[in-house]
């Protein structure tokens, strides 16, 4: 699939985001291809494999059954996209666009588990999915209005007045 399209599938802000799971990707291949040269019963394969394997599955990027080397090299782009933080909150509704989403986390809205999380591209671990909630101080998880709902409660909203002009003249002139 283009790049150009996985930019705007997962609302991400540039290609170099594209780029950056790609080389990623590249390296854990390029380590399960140098792993799956040596024998079988060699020590260096079962121990550096077993951690490769490991690590992907923590990830969620392979499932229980494809628990071997072999699977390492099928992995894609779009399995480790799926995996970002920003993905995450709209695929639990927390967000109604990839592009919510994605804001809600820049403006410290969401959090992982006790770490409040910033930003977007954050992999989330299989035993941390269900751990995504909004943050403990954010408006969006008490029902307590945020900054422009208290002004605009307060009729500040709508005005804009300098302080030091006085109550009598216009504001545009």
């Amino acid at each position: 699939m283009c790049r150009l399209k996985y930019v705007g599938m997962y609302a991400l802000k540039n290609k170099r985001e594209v780029w950056r799971v790609q080389y990623m990707l590249a390296k854990i291949r390029k380590a399960a291809r140098e792993l799956l040269i040596l024998a079988e019963d060699d020590p260096r394969r079962l121990f550096e494999g077993e951690a490769l394997v490991n690590r992907m599955m923590r990830l969620g990027v392979l499932k229980p059954e494809e628990r071997r080397l072999d699977y390492v090299l099928g992995l894609t782009v779009p399995q480790f996209l799926e995996r970002r933080l920003a993905t995450m909150v709209l695929k639990k509704k927390m967000a109604r666009s990839h592009h919510e989403a994605r804001v809600m986390i820049y403006q410290r809205h969401i959090r992982v588990g006790k770490q409040l999380v910033n930003i977007p591209s954050f992999m989330v671990r299989v035993e941390n999915e269900s751990q995504i909630t909004h943050a403990a101080n954010s408006s969006l998880a008490s029902n307590k209005p945020g900054r422009t709902k208290k002004m605009k409660a307060k009729g500040k909203g709508k005005e804009h007045k300098r302080p030091d002009e006085p109550e009598g003249e216009a504001a545009d002139e």
